[in-house]
């Protein structure tokens, strides 16, 4: 006898209900920092957006919204999104119509 069986046996007006858990909505707590590089670049200046607390996936999504938005390539490693070009005005203003807290970082 399973424990199932054993609270039929115990309540047995009570009928058995389908439940299924609430989807929490991720919400991003520290803002996503945009700042400029070029070191160890071989020159080449990158924005990088750092402090992203989601899922690799959703990493991804953000990627290549801000990509496909401006035209211009990048990456994403290690929890960070790599752009190419000084476009932090522009990755900040993306950004904040995705409903993310933005925060500029350097000149």
């Amino acid at each position: 006898m399973d424990l199932r069986d054993q609270l039929k046996n115990i309540f047995p007006e009570h009928e058995e209900q389908d439940f299924e858990m609430p989807v929490e909505k991720f919400v991003q707590k520290e803002p996503l920092v945009c700042k400029f590089e070029k070191k160890g670049r071989h020159g080449k200046p990158v924005t990088l957006v750092e402090g992203y607390e989601g899922t690799d996936e959703d990493l991804k999504k953000i990627s290549k919204k801000i990509k496909t938005t401006l035209g211009i390539g990048g990456s994403e490693k290690d929890g960070v999104i790599i752009i190419q070009g000084d476009n932090r005005n522009k990755i900040m203003v993306i950004l904040k119509e995705m409903g993310y807290k933005t925060k500029r970082v350097g000149g």
